[in-house]
């Protein structure tokens, strides 16, 4: 079968072409490398999918719609993996119009491709940020997602909302995966992982928000592979019965539509102090904290509700921060090492 993925030098998009290249698919992999963070370790992770004979690789800005169009007539994908995106809930205070550009252009310009070559499953990234305000725990697509609080979740929210108009105008079964703090191996250097340990290595100060009183659902980065396998495998149909509460529709499934809304999560937060003690743990360091109040735009807990994807797949997350933290700190020391070669970031402050 022949998949492409937006994102393909990106975080998960890298580790979602291992996983296909290994299912022995062909994959389209798409990446305009911008310098959002260190365009280094994107090019490290492009070298070592770039080492399978049935990996195609793309320079492509997913804002350019006819070289995006063309890209589709030529290779007739089967399946698509949208992770291209602007990334980053503070960024996008510092820099809107590139999530204009990238998150509403560019997901306008994939929608369009599709339309005009229609794959058999259109599987998106989405994000828990889009929740936003919400504070009914754990966060479940059923209930809604109504009042994001930055411009990066509002961007996410509507692509799913653009996604259902193009499935229920075209037939192009559409899901949407709201992913909740994915880590691991080969992450993204704006992430607090990744700061917290180069900064800890370094000898220097952890900045730690709201006076660490925050929760995270980490997720590690295997079993979100293993989660959108196994959605990529099932492409949505119209459901039937649609009704939540009193008489409005469902958000997550459509009557009207091949589409779909799931939480890709490991259902267990963790307070971020009890995460910082698992990195010191890892490291054999102690963190030096520096604590700082709640930033704009975030929000003290996030807990996935993935009650629907066990249900619809049978997934089950197998990794918790006590394994996958260090298998990150593995990595890191294996492929960064010294904190002055650590990629740089683009935020002035982690990213939960």
């Amino acid at each position: 079968m022949t998949s492409l993925i937006t994102g393909a030098a990106g975080f998960i998009g890298s580790h979602l072409a291992q996983a296909l290249l290994r299912h022995q698919d062909t994959v389209i992999g798409v990446d305009n490398f911008n310098p959002y963070y260190d365009v280094r370790l994107k090019e490290a992770r492009a070298a070592r999918l770039r080492q399978h004979p049935r990996y195609h690789e793309v320079r492509l800005d997913v804002a350019d719609g006819a070289r995006m169009t063309d890209l589709f007539a030529v290779h007739r994908p089967r399946l698509v993996l949208h992770m291209a995106a602007q990334a980053g809930v503070r960024y996008s205070l510092e820099n809107p119009r590139a999530y204009v550009a990238s998150n509403l252009v560019g997901f306008f310009n994939l929608l369009e491709a599709c339309r005009a070559y229609p794959p058999e499953h259109l599987v998106f990234a989405s994000t828990s940020s889009v929740y936003g305000a919400n504070s009914l725990q754990p966060f479940n697509p059923r209930h809604g997602a109504t009042h994001p609080l930055t411009l990066y979740a509002a961007t996410k929210q509507a692509n799913e909302t653009m996604a259902h108009a193009y499935a229920h105008l075209f037939g192009i079964p559409c899901t949407g995966l709201r992913f909740f703090t994915v880590y691991g191996p080969w992450g993204r250097p704006d992430m607090a992982l990744f700061l917290f340990t180069r900064a800890m290595l370094a000898g220097q100060a952890i900045r730690v928000f709201n006076q660490g009183n925050m929760a995270r659902d980490f997720t590690y980065i295997d079993d979100v592979v293993t989660a959108v396998l196994k959605i990529a495998a099932r492409p949505p149909e119209p459901v039937t019965a649609a009704a939540s509460g009193a008489g409005t529709l469902d958000p997550a499934t459509s009557p009207a539509a091949p589409f779909a809304l799931y939480n890709v999560g490991s259902g267990r937060p963790v307070p971020l102090l009890r995460f910082i003690e698992v990195l010191e743990d890892a490291l054999g360091l102690t963190a030096i904290k520096d604590m700082r109040p709640m930033q704009p735009g975030d929000v003290v807990e996030t807990f996935a509700d993935i009650a629907d994807l066990t249900a619809a797949t049978g997934f089950t997350p197998q990794v918790p921060v006590e394994v996958g933290v260090p298998r990150f700190v593995a990595w890191y020391l294996d492929h960064i090492g010294h904190p002055s070669k650590a990629p740089r970031q683009a935020e002035s402050a982690h990213a939960l």
